[in-house]
């Protein structure tokens, strides 16, 4: 045997991206092995990202971050249980990062939330309950890779989103159980500046009755508790 093949194989340079996820998960030889993708690690909860970094520390493939450096990381996980305003403020300044793309490991995933963290840039979703070595590994490869990832059920919920969007855009005046009418909007925004329902009806010319009308109609049809509610589901979904 030469001196060569007694050193064994070379080790492969950091921080290049991965060609494809493919080349990355079947390494043949020495020459042939891709470089490892760099990753950087975010949970608020210490147990959450230890279990996370003990999963990845194990893989080849990866080439973990310490928090000093995290800013140069190819890849951005953020392990959370759910995700709050927080977790979104954190999400929004990874998006200004052009050298990262951020993947997102969590407990739970609502249709809202989900809509939420696409706007703030996020490329994968994996559900933590599923989160082993392997899904991990698979995850971080396809982020690198500029794939995105959604679980099954999630992609659904999306599409149909989209889906209802198109039809509201190609039709205003098929309105779904989320969107809202001209009147309806214009009432909500009026209740958002602080106007009680007798100003809202000087300035509409509708009857009171007809304003009390109207916004308990909306309450009712978006399942919400009352006024203030319905002002900050608007408000937060780009209704108003």
């Amino acid at each position: 045997m030469s001196s060569a093949e007694e050193s064994g194989p070379a080790t492969p340079a950091v921080s290049a991206r991965v060609p494809t996820a493919a080349w990355a998960m079947h390494r043949t030889s020495s020459s042939d092995r891709p470089a490892r993708v760099t990753v950087a690690v975010y949970a608020a909860d210490p147990v959450l990202r230890l279990g996370v970094v003990q999963q990845l520390r194990q893989r080849p493939e990866v080439d973990l971050l310490a928090d000093s450096d995290a800013e140069r990381a190819e890849v951005s996980l953020v392990v959370v249980d759910h995700v709050d305003d927080d977790v979104a403020t954190l999400l929004h300044r990874l998006r200004h990062n052009t050298g990262t793309r951020t993947g997102l490991v969590v407990a739970t995933l609502g249709a809202g939330s989900l809509q939420r963290v696409i706007e703030c840039g996020v490329a994968a979703v994996l559900r933590r309950a599923e989160a082993d070595q392997d899904q991990l590994l698979r995850l971080v490869l396809a982020i690198a890779n500029g794939e995105g990832v959604l679980p099954g059920d999630l992609l659904g919920k999306l599409l149909s989103h989209v889906g209802s969007l198109q039809r509201s855009a190609l039709d205003p005046r098929s309105l779904s159980l989320s969107t809202l009418s001209t009147r309806e909007a214009d009432m909500l925004r009026m209740v958002s500046e602080g106007l009680d329902t007798a100003e809202i009806a000087r300035k509409t010319s509708y009857s009171e009755r007809t304003v009390k009308n109207v916004l308990h109609e909306i309450i009712t049809r978006l399942q919400l508790r009352n006024r203030a509610h319905a002002v900050g589901y608007a408000l937060r979904n780009g209704l108003i």
